[in-house]
């Protein structure tokens, strides 16, 4: 990727295929932390609904027309005893492969923040699996914090 210029746009409708790929190498990728994902075929997001959704902004990383990242931000209400009222959640976060350690997720998560920001959305979220070290530590570069941590028990035996 030398001297290859990463840009950001909105997702089109026409980038779907793509992006239902980059949904499925985000699966089998996260099966590692998620015992209790079903069996495929499964989605975890509805994409064509986040490009047509004006609360949600779907972004893709492209270098020269080719689409080599993702991601999106959603405006959501906080619960009711909760301040603010409402804010951004950030998630569907993909780099290929090749492209990754390049500041790629840096220049989507800059791009989501800036549509946050816009929408006086101040407050921003996101999940990530406890396990998934290499992510909790690029997202606490960009200045995120623990939060809360989800703990889970499968007792059948």
């Amino acid at each position: 990727m030398t001297n290859e210029t990463i840009e950001i746009r909105e997702a089109i409708l026409e980038d779907l295929s793509i992006l239902e790929e980059f949904e499925q190498e985000v699966i089998r990728y996260e099966r590692q932390f998620a015992p209790n994902l079903k069996e495929d075929p499964i989605s975890y997001y509805n994409i064509a609904n986040f490009i047509e959704q004006e609360n949600a902004l779907l972004v893709v990383a492209t270098v020269n027309q080719k689409i080599i990242g993702s991601g999106y931000a959603l405006t959501k209400q906080s619960v009711p005893y909760k301040k603010p009222e409402q804010y951004a959640y950030l998630g569907f976060m993909y780099v290929m492969p090749d492209y990754r350690g390049k500041g790629v997720n840096g220049k989507i998560i800059d791009h989501l923040l800036d549509w946050a920001k816009q929408r006086e959305l101040y407050e921003i979220q996101l999940d990530v699996y406890a396990q998934n070290d290499s992510a909790i530590k690029a997202y606490i570069k960009r200045g995120f914090k623990p939060d809360i941590l989800k703990m889970r028990l499968f007792s059948k035996d």
